[in-house]
């Protein structure tokens, strides 16, 4: 088996300031491509750790990626850290230097000094180009194992694992079992909820199921052979009989599919926020089939002239809900109620009729991570609807304590 580390570099990194991203899209993507990471270490810009890092690294894998440290400025190591691990001087690479003159050229601008130090090479490497950035990889060879070096820019570091590294990794490694992924995004139940029920599935050889908890979804993943399709469209239809209850998507993410919905019907909604502060809008718009759907989103205050009051939540969430679909003109309207301790509403207003919900949370949730779930579970109400399927689920993380569906013939009446 083909040994693969990872090694992440930069105080920012190893102390939290930033969230490393890189090393999470690595792992998932070499463990599609067959070349499944064995290790990831991450370490900061002392020059004698990151040494000491690297020929470890070296030693105990066949494949290391080092990933920062490429820049123009004094915390920038990497170069001058292996080429101390492989006892070589660092050269400079002109063709590099003139790649870097034209990219700032390109903009008007003429390269800093500071830039040169960005085509200081170790003496043998082999450069990767980087055509997007300053920071040109290279690869190294120490102790048998082949180390590549990228920049931590995550859009240039993408681009070079997938049209660089990879390709010259799958060229070194004798065996490769590359693996597809079919995932069923899942919300309203417990990760161990999910586990209990799927436990008893029988797989065929070579297939696995995991499970990636982010909130609010919950993700389960089928992992098998990328060649039986017949076999792993079976596997996906008896999966999602067991977990339907749950599953607001399969291979897409929730808003996509609600996009798709939309956009396939030729129906537009209209938001009307109090408990969500625009998270819920903002979050419609993150899609581009969904946001060209959204006519019009209003997030009210408490003091808003716009809002509509009343004693009962849901009745003010339902009419909330009717006059937004009537000034906005629009197919549907979806609220999210005013917020009252752990309690809030929800509601959804269509031509076929209305519907609303008075919900409490069962647990305590950080004020961003309630905006979160409320908007998640309004997001659901209008899946159902446009599914035409159960518009009031049961929801792990709340307790319904009223709902109410009023048909489009009792409103015109």
């Amino acid at each position: 088996m083909t040994k693969i580390a990872m090694l992440s570099t930069g105080e920012e990194v190893l102390h939290g300031d930033i969230v490393d991203t890189n090393a999470a899209w690595l792992s998932e993507y070499l463990f599609e491509q067959g070349l499944a990471l064995t290790k990831r270490s991450t370490v900061g810009d002392q020059l004698s750790t990151l040494i000491e890092e690297l020929v470890m690294l070296s030693f105990n894998n066949d494949i290391v990626i080092v990933n920062g440290g490429l820049g123009p400025t004094s915390d920038d190591m990497s170069a001058e850290a292996i080429a101390a691990a492989a006892e070589v001087e660092l050269e400079l690479h002109e063709p590099w230097v003139t790649h870097m003159e034209t990219f700032f050229a390109s903009r008007g601008k003429v390269m800093p000094e500071s830039n040169i130090k960005q085509a200081m090479l170790p003496v043998g490497s082999e450069l990767i180009d980087n055509p997007i950035g300053t920071a040109c990889g290279f690869k190294v060879k120490l102790n048998d194992c082949d180390l590549y070096f990228t920049p931590g820019v995550p859009r240039e570091f993408k681009q070079m694992i997938q049209n660089e590294v990879c390709p010259r990794m799958k060229a070194s490694v004798q065996k490769l079992e590359p693996l597809r992924f079919s995932r069923f995004y899942t919300f309203g139940s417990t990760e161990s909820q999910l586990s209990d029920i799927l436990a008893k599935f029988d797989l065929p050889p070579g297939y696995s199921i995991g499970y990636r908890s982010a909130l609010p979804f919950i993700e389960v993943k089928l992992m098998g052979p990328t060649d039986n399709v017949e076999v792993r469209v079976k596997l996906v239809q008896m999966l999602y009989q067991l977990i339907a209850d749950f599953v607001v998507s399969i291979d897409e993410k929730m808003m996509a599919h609600i996009g798709h919905l939309l956009v396939e019907k030729g129906l537009t909604v209209s938001l009307a926020e109090e408990s969500t502060y625009g998270y819920l809008s903002y979050w419609a718009n993150s899609d581009k089939q969904a946001q060209s759907k959204i006519g019009s989103a209003w997030v009210l205050g408490s003091d808003s002239p716009c809002l509509i009051k009343d004693n009962d939540p849901m009745a003010a969430a339902l009419a909330l809900a009717a006059a937004s679909k009537e000034r906005c003109q629009s197919d549907i309207s979806v609220v999210t109620g005013e917020m009252d301790g752990k309690t809030f509403s929800i509601a959804i207003a269509t031509e076929q009729g209305e519907w609303g919900q008075v919900l409490s949370f069962n647990r305590q949730y950080s004020d961003e991570d309630a905006r979160v779930v409320i908007a998640t579970i309004a997001m659901d109400m209008l899946r159902r609807v446009l599914s035409a399927t159960n518009v009031f689920a049961n929801y792990a993380a709340v307790t319904r304590s009223k709902e109410l569906f009023i048909p489009a013939s009792m409103l015109t009446e």
